[in-house]
This record gives structure tokens, sequence and C-alpha cells, in this order.
């Protein structure tokens, strides 16, 4: 599994430009980071395997605080493959060799769904339920090794 970083500007992007997976999310991801900041590694990545692309992988900014938020996801025809796992962990890894001392964490919707299943088989556990400014009630999970 490859993490390949979504550069910041769209035209450096030629190779996620046309792929139909990529397209509701590619400009999304610039503009994010275009508004916080596009600090490496805390960025964002597409996720190929096996020399197809089958995911999403995020951080939602730099640390703060010693604190970082990952965001994940396969794209439809890769789900319920076990990817998601694969995704959530290379993101720790990356994470924890980038800052051993960063604190991980991720956020899902209120209920038990297969991001909470990811989470709890990568060693997450469920901190609560916390609202979130864009997305509402969540509840907010932490990587405890």
């Amino acid at each position: 599994m490859e993490l390949i970083p979504i550069k910041q500007h769209l035209h450096e992007n030629k190779e996620f430009a046309g792929n139909p997976d990529c397209q509701d999310t590619l400009q999304m991801t610039i503009d994010f980071f275009n508004r916080i900041g596009y600090n490496l590694p805390w960025i964002g990545y597409y996720v190929k395997l096996n020399g197809a692309l089958v995911g999403a992988a995020a951080f939602k900014g730099e640390p703060v605080n010693g604190k970082i938020e990952l965001a994940y996801g396969t794209f439809p025809q890769y789900r319920h493959k076990g990817i998601g796992n694969q995704i959530v962990n290379a993101l720790v890894q990356l994470s924890l060799k980038t800052d051993p001392s960063i604190i991980i964490t991720a956020r899902t919707l209120t209920e038990e769904n297969y991001s909470a299943r990811i989470l709890r088989k990568n060693n997450f556990r469920l901190l609560g339920t916390i609202m979130d400014e864009e997305d509402g009630e969540v509840w907010e999970w932490v990587y405890s090794p």
C-alpha cells in the first residue's frame, strides 16, 4: 500500500484529475489545504494498492497541541475488503514515524458502523460524543497502542 501525496495545486495532480473516483475529492482536498495550510506530511493522500487507486487518506491539518486528526475512506468498489484497516494503519504509522509523541484522533458518526469497527481494529478507543463545528455531533476516538 502506498500513500501518494495530493499536491497543493490542481495542475500538479494530473494523475488523479482524470480518475472518476478522485473527481469529487481532489478539488475539495486542495481547497481545504489552501485554507488551513499545506504542511507535509499532514496533508491528503490517495491510496494505491496493487497498482490501483483504492481510497483516500488525510490529516485534517497539522498537529495542534500535539494532537492530529485523521480521515480516510475507500472507493465504493474496494469497500468491505479490509483496505480501510490498512489505510488507517498507514496513517497511524506515518504519524508515529513523524512524531512518536503525537496523539492520534479520528471522528465518526455517532453510530456503530464500518468506520467504528475499523478504528477499533486499529487500537482506537471511543472517548465520547463531541460537537464538531462542521459535522455536528460526532464520536471522537483516540489511538491507544
